[in-house]
């Protein structure tokens, strides 16, 4: 089983016969020896086992929360490895890789890759989500984009894909908020604005109007997150470019993990990325991940938060400040990542399909539900969260 891997480390990356070799560089090696309290010594390019393998923290345990209603599939995880200055990698091992720090590379590992359709995601310096190397596409079909162009070009069509997106989005919302309302938080006046613009989006008329209902409905929501997160942070409003706090960059850093692997999931399915309904089309941006990351922001990004600030994974040292920005220190990125692995892998009982499926899984069944609306199959129904 491919798998997803994690570069939190400087180095370089080439092919080595049908692999990958990472290598730290000088300086990295340098920063290794130098800094003897990282959380995750000789660790480099890693997966969610690597993490657990190295930093001595244990196995993941099961924390009461909303979304452990699931169980991880461990016969799936492959055996921990301790990972050293050096890595080979069997191309076959990789689903995607991510990349956090600086990393180099040439044309001959990006056709490599491109030759095994694995799609690399880079973040910058603070953690934020900057671009993908996409693949080329591999899955091609001539009459799904032409359906695809025609949901988008014809107003009517197009309207009644974007209301899915912001009204599963919304309920998904809402099922967050309730659970919390039932455990003792007082969000009843919340929850009642937020349906009200949930019914106020099914009459929207245009795009404008749609988008106008989810902006409200998400300034809304964000008044839930400091009761939700027990006051252990300071969270006002939600602020984005750049974030200026640990609640809003622990948003932006999540939600760029939402997009991310949204697009990878697209890339698997015939659907071309640029072509949306939700948002508007634009140059050099993937917007129908903007569209499907939606529907799991509540589910994937959301939940998470709520659990690193309650379970208090992540507090003030795991971030730094950098003038009238907040950002993710590496130790932070690690909790993270490690916890939004777990989350991905994580298994739920399809209710219509009869069996297991994990989170990743669900946003590819999300684009296989879109296509089969475009062709005129089924019609499009948005991932409603029941847990």
């Amino acid at each position: 089983m491919s798998r997803h891997y994690y570069l939190t480390r400087s180095g370089r990356l080439s092919r080595k016969d049908n692999t990958l070799l990472f290598e730290l560089t000088n300086k990295e090696e340098e920063n290794n020896l130098l800094d003897s309290t990282n959380i995750l010594p000789n660790t480099e390019l890693c997966t969610l086992d690597d993490l657990i393998a190295s930093d001595g923290l244990g196995q993941l345990s099961s924390t009461a929360d909303l979304d452990n209603v699931g169980n991880t599939n461990d016969d799936e995880y492959k055996a921990p490895v301790r990972v050293s200055e050096r890595r080979v990698i069997p191309i076959e091992d990789v689903d995607t890789l991510w990349v956090f720090r600086e990393l180099d590379l040439n044309a001959r590992v990006l056709n490599f890759l491109s030759q095994h359709k694995i799609p690399i995601h880079f973040f910058n310096y603070y953690g934020y989500y900057s671009g993908t190397y996409y693949p080329r596409e591999h899955l091609q079909a001539g009459y799904v984009l032409v359906k695809q162009v025609r949901h988008y070009t014809i107003r009517k069509l197009r309207l009644i894909i974007a209301k899915e997106f912001v009204q599963s989005g919304l309920s998904n919302i809402l099922r967050n908020l309730a659970y919390y309302n039932s455990r003792g938080i007082e969000l009843t006046s919340l929850i009642k604005s937020i349906e009200s613009e949930l019914s106020n989006s099914s009459q929207a008329k245009n795009i404008d109007e749609l988008m106008g209902c989810e902006g409200r409905a998400r300034a809304i929501y964000y008044k839930s997150f400091q009761p939700i997160m027990r006051n252990n942070v300071d969270f006002e409003r939600r602020v984005k470019q750049p974030p200026d706090n640990m609640v809003n960059t622990l948003i932006s850093f999540a939600n760029g993990l939402v997009y991310a692997t949204t697009l990878t999931q697209i890339y698997r399915t015939q659907l071309d990325p640029t072509i949306s309904f939700l948002h508007e089309p634009g140059y050099r941006r993937f917007s129908l991940a903007l569209d499907l990351a939606e529907v799991f922001k509540p589910i994937l990004a959301d939940r998470l938060i709520f659990k690193l600030f309650n379970t208090k994974q992540l507090n003030e040292k795991d971030f730094a400040q950098d003038l009238n920005c907040c950002y993710l220190k590496t130790s932070g990125r690690k909790i993270v990542l490690r916890e939004w692995e777990t989350r991905l892998q994580t298994t739920i009982e399809h209710r219509r399909l009869k069996r297991k499926v994990s989170y990743e899984r669900l946003i590819r069944l999300e684009c296989y539900k879109l296509v089969k609306h475009i062709l005129n199959v089924e019609p499009y129904v948005g991932f409603r969260a029941w847990w």
